[in-house]
């Protein structure tokens, strides 16, 4: 068994497209149109571009317990996923650079270095680093 396709709730597949592409460095793998205006749309980090996919997941839009979980993850300022990177405040001053907002600066805890991003479409995105 292995992990091949993880999906993270979006409001709006192509303003996801465009931030976890443009800013956040994915690449996008597949773009497969769906009923209704959706689309099979995943990415992948350009450091394992055979690794597992990111699917861009319209759900909130059309299932409301998806919906009301993502945005009470968003009130509360928990993170919906986490992506690892080798150093978080490079990660952090390239992304602010690029106009990113953070509600968590990075910050150590313990063994990890972390900072909290707003992805623009629902989520709270946190990186980690381990230190």
């Amino acid at each position: 068994m292995r992990v091949t396709v993880i999906s993270i709730p979006v409001l709006d597949q192509e303003k996801a497209l465009q931030f976890y592409t443009l800013k956040l460095g994915f690449i996008k793998k597949r773009d497969i149109p769906l009923d209704g205006g959706n689309r099979w749309l995943t990415l992948v980090s350009k450091d394992a571009q055979d690794g597992p996919e990111l699917l861009l997941e319209p759900a909130p839009l059309h299932f409301e317990p998806s919906k009301v979980y993502q945005e009470e993850l968003m009130k509360a300022g928990i993170p919906y996923t986490q992506f690892d990177v080798d150093d978080v405040q490079k990660e952090y001053d390239r992304l602010v650079e690029l106009g990113v907002e953070f509600s968590v600066k990075p910050t150590a805890m313990g063994t990890l270095k972390v900072a909290v991003l707003n992805d623009t479409c629902g989520n709270n995105i946190q990186l980690v680093e381990e230190l």
